[in-house]
């Protein structure tokens, strides 16, 4: 194995272009034409995007500064603009509840508690959907391990 391959990983080894893939630049254009600008581009120039780029890294800190300044002025906008970017957002999160509920229990009777503590006021609707719906995963869970249990045992005989 040469020092090449052994950098390339299998899969790239035998890796060809598409040749009917789109080319980049002017599709008119083929081998052996005049080029369309023989001059080239001139050095030293700029694309637009990398001088607005550089024109903002080094406005950065002032533009910083002033939002800064308009926040603690009360401007709510400046203010949501810097909190935004500073301050992870929270997200909601359940409380706990307790109520009357036997994991072991058949299915049926798990969500049946679960509705029961809901109708109690135990349980909030949207904590109880999210806990049924838990129960109904694990379910289906269950139901692909007896499946597999079931077709290993077909196979077996």
């Amino acid at each position: 194995m040469s020092e090449s391959t052994a950098q390339k990983p299998e899969w790239l080894e035998n890796w060809k272009p598409d040749p009917d893939a789109p080319k980049a630049g002017n599709p008119n254009w083929r081998k052996g034409m005049k080029s369309p600008n023989p001059s080239g581009r001139p050095p030293g120039l700029r694309d637009k995007r990398t001088r607005v780029t550089e024109r903002l890294l080094n406005e950065a800190q002032k533009i910083a500064d002033v939002v800064i300044e308009k926040a603690k002025e009360g401007d709510m906008q400046a203010a949501a603009l810097i909190l935004g970017r500073t301050t992870p957002t929270l997200k909601a999160q359940a409380e706990k509840v307790n109520f009357d509920f036997d994991a072991t229990a058949p299915m049926t009777s798990q969500v049946q508690s679960v509705l029961q503590g809901i109708a109690d006021g135990e349980v909030p609707p949207d904590t109880g959907k999210q806990i049924i719906e838990s129960i109904a995963t694990l379910a289906g869970i269950k139901q692909i391990d007896e499946l597999e249990q079931r077709l290993a045992a077909l196979e077996g005989r």
